[in-house]
């Protein structure tokens, strides 16, 4: 799939991270964005949208990126639920890496993401 025809979900809780996610994305051509600041509120979305690509933190309130994750796995579209994922935090811990990686997603990106990084995970996320 061509980058610039993607349909990207972002689900950050800081504005200023949410902010800076979506200008990297809109400067890599990307224009169907959806912003939501927690996971509650992005998978009631999920249904509505259908994105190519969700882009979420790990460490958020009431639903975190790693329960918005697993909520959306279980759903019975098969198209949402193999949505492809891409976790954005600054929790680099063995640990955090540990529980998301085994959820089929597509990535664990480091914040502040680098556009090049950003770029190459989307690209190998959308054609897998």
């Amino acid at each position: 799939m061509d980058i610039k025809r993607a349909r990207v979900m972002v689900v950050e809780d800081e504005n200023v991270m949410s902010t800076f996610i979506l200008n990297s994305l809109r400067r890599l051509g990307i224009l169907d964005l959806y912003a939501f600041s927690d996971g509650a509120t992005a998978l009631r979305e999920v249904v509505k949208i259908k994105p190519d690509l969700i882009l979420t933190d790990v460490h958020m309130q009431p639903v975190g990126g790693i329960e918005f994750v697993r909520q959306l796995r279980s759903l019975s579209n098969n198209q949402l639920s193999n949505t492809k994922v891409i976790f954005l935090s600054a929790d680099s811990s063995m640990t955090t890496v540990g529980e998301a990686l085994p959820l089929g997603v597509s990535g664990y990106i480091v914040k502040p993401p680098v556009l090049n990084s950003l770029a190459a995970k989307i690209e190998q996320a959308l054609n897998s």
